[in-house]
């Protein structure tokens, strides 16, 4: 099983998490979907942190001279808005990092590093955005369906964060520099590399957070920000401070590990496949200012694959059908795994039924929700499942013969960590389409789509 692990004893931002995971070798063509939407940039370079060569990832701004003016016009007015816990005195977003690390005019990843001096830093820039706002922007991306998912889960959590902090509604909530294009970029551009790397699972060690106090809009505040104590509370990782006094995580950074990681106390046993470093702008020596990732197989032999996730549940006594039979789609959208509704008795003899979704431990707040609004239930219990076991699924595209016509079907493979498949399951909805064509049964159909993986299966294993 592949895993990607995240070493996090120097905390984490998304431009590092861009610069550790295209240093492991995720394909940086993959974030032209987002500079072909956004007037943004992504400029890849390379420096070296206490003896470490590293990639840095800076996001600049396109068609922008950087004037004061344009700042106005673009509504960076520090005064205005309901901004975010590191909108003052410090370089939050950009990983610990004043980005001026050797080679800061680089090189863009299409290789245009002739715009330096007319592009400006994305850092800061740009206007204030609600959630809402940055909502639509990441949908109107054209992102495949799982990347998209990842983004919003992301945004919503850190939103959720920011709600919290400033006592307002996620549906109010503006975001200041965390909306603004250079964190868009950086929240998408994470999901797109994770995504390209495929690994089977992600996790990460305990993230420090560094230590003293930062200056903020309304005060100064000691390390961890009230922004990453909130994500950190929704997510299954914990922190640890130090070991300098030093923002190390930030907002966007535990966003992102938040809802794509699930915490290890230690690094797992990894026969590694790859690496990579991203730095941050601070020099910390001794400490190197890097983002270590690992990839590796990390599965034992025989085993399953462990998965964090948590299990939401509630009793409802008068949902009409069509309400229970849209749940598995409108709660699957919000981020469920899965979805049983079962009927049960109630008080007084009432018939009821209860539904239980299984969903990832980030995401477990929006489906609660998504729960709620779409039966009108008064609670949701949080059932307190921490893990599953499950396999590791691949599809196989097979074709059977019927009365002379080729028919695909695909075909669902089931297997532990060390690769015994111990399962086989035809897709449903495609034997059923093939027995209304053909007028044989659905069940032939299953049987022969089946047979064919089996003994493909059998075949390999004799290899």
């Amino acid at each position: 099983m592949s895993i990607l692990a995240f070493d996090g004893r120097m905390g984490a931002s998304g431009d590092m998490i861009l610069a550790a995971l295209l240093d492991a070798g995720a394909d940086p063509t993959v974030l032209e979907t987002v500079t072909d939407a956004l007037e943004v940039e992504y400029r890849i370079d390379e420096t070296v942190k206490c003896g470490i060569s590293s990639t840095t990832v800076d996001v600049y701004l396109t068609g922008r001279d950087g004037s004061e003016s344009d700042r106005v016009e673009e509504g960076h007015d520090d005064g205005e808005g309901h901004e975010d816990d590191h909108s003052h005195g410090h370089d939050h977003e950009e990983g610990h990092a004043d980005h001026n690390h050797d080679g800061e005019t680089g090189h863009s990843h299409d290789g245009d590093a002739d715009h330096t001096h007319d592009h400006v830093h994305a850092e800061g820039q740009g206007p204030h955005r609600s959630y809402l706002e940055v909502r639509e922007i990441v949908e109107e991306l054209a992102l495949e369906p799982a990347v998209e998912r990842d983004a919003l889960a992301i945004f919503e959590l850190l939103g959720e964060a920011e709600a919290s902090v400033h006592g307002e509604s996620l549906e109010d909530i503006h975001f200041h520099e965390v909306g603004a294009d250079d964190a868009i970029a950086d929240v998408v551009g994470s999901a797109l590399l994770c995504h390209d790397l495929e690994p089977a699972e992600i996790v990460t060690t305990p993230l420090a957070t560094g230590g003293g106090s930062v200056s903020m809009s309304h005060g100064e505040y000691p390390v961890p920000t009230p922004a990453v104590v909130e994500i950190a509370q929704r997510a299954t990782w914990s922190l640890r401070g130090g070991p300098v006094d030093a923002e190390l995580l930030t907002p966007t950074g535990a966003a992102i590990l938040g809802h794509l990681a699930d915490g290890v106390d230690a690094l797992p046993p990894l026969d590694l496949d790859g690496s990579g470093y991203g730095a941050g702008g601070y020099d910390l020596d001794p400490h190197p200012n890097v983002l270590r990732v690992l990839i590796g197989d990390g599965g034992e032999r025989g085993t399953l694959a462990k998965d964090e996730i948590v299990v939401l549940e509630t009793n409802l006594d008068d949902a009409t059908p069509e309400i229970l039979g849209g749940l598995q789609e409108t709660l699957a959208d919000a981020g469920a795994r899965d979805v049983s509704i079962l009927p049960v008795t109630m008080k007084k003899s009432r018939p009821g039924h209860l539904v239980k979704v299984i969903c990832k431990p980030a995401d477990r707040e929006r489906v609660a929700r998504a729960l709620a609004e779409e039966t009108g239930t008064l609670g949701v219990r949080d059932a307190g499942a921490t893990h599953r076991w499950i396999a590791d699924r691949t599809f196989e595209t097979v074709t059977v013969d019927l009365d002379g016509e080729s028919y695909e079907v695909t075909v669902k493979i089931a297997s532990d960590a060390d690769g015994t498949v111990y399962d086989v399951s035809a897709e449903y909805d495609d034997a059923r389409a093939i027995a209304a064509e053909t007028g044989v049964a659905i069940r032939d159909v299953i049987h022969r789509a089946e047979t064919v993986v089996q003994a493909s299966v059998v075949d390999r294993e004799r290899r």
